[in-house]
């Protein structure tokens, strides 16, 4: 495989290498790729509950109950139920 990525990222890549903590360009890409990939979980766990909110709210809606929860209420439990 080969990428070009840019004289910006290189740069950064390179000072992450030098500082130590990683040992080869490789390292560095490998673990901004893992922080994506559990980004994109994250936001896909963070979804699904939502989703799961929304469609347990219309079932109360239907049946005529109401809740006090707004939308800031719901997304502070999603946030605090996927960060444990």
């Amino acid at each position: 495989m080969n990428i070009t990525l840019g004289a910006k990222f290189e740069k950064r890549i390179n000072e992450k290498v030098a500082s130590g903590l990683y040992t080869s360009a490789s390292e560095v890409i490998r673990d901004g790729l893992r922080l994506l990939f559990e980004k994109d979980l994250v936001k896909h766990q963070q979804l699904e509950v939502l989703r799961q909110e929304v469609s347990r709210g219309v079932g109360q809606l239907t049946a005529g109950e109401a809740s006090s929860k707004n939308v800031l209420d719901i997304f502070t439990e999603v946030e605090q139920s996927i960060n444990g």
